[in-house]
């Protein structure tokens, strides 16, 4: 019997580890959200521009305006739920 409780308590230790680090992992994104709002665009890697097919001129990215930035997924979240708070207390 004993050696069965030992295995249980492991198992649950494992799983509450696990919890805490997904929390962690989630918390720390979070944080990465609220201090740099902004990610490189993907379509142009950051620089705003796009070529043309043969290489020669270039015009701005559709994708983010020519700005060579993005959103980040984590922080359009964030503003929605702030949209949603502000909307409920009004």
């Amino acid at each position: 019997m004993s050696s069965l409780a030992a295995t249980a308590t492991h198992e649950t230790a494992l799983s509450g580890l696990l919890c805490l680090a997904v929390v962690l992992v989630t918390l720390g994104y979070a944080l990465g959200c609220w201090l740099w709002p902004f990610g490189a665009c993907r379509r142009c890697k950051g620089s705003g521009k796009r070529r043309s097919p043969f290489g020669r001129a270039f015009g701005l990215c559709r994708r983010c305006g020519g700005d060579g930035r993005r959103l980040r997924i984590g922080r359009r979240i964030i503003n929605s739920l702030r949209e949603l708070h502000d909307k409920g207390t009004r």
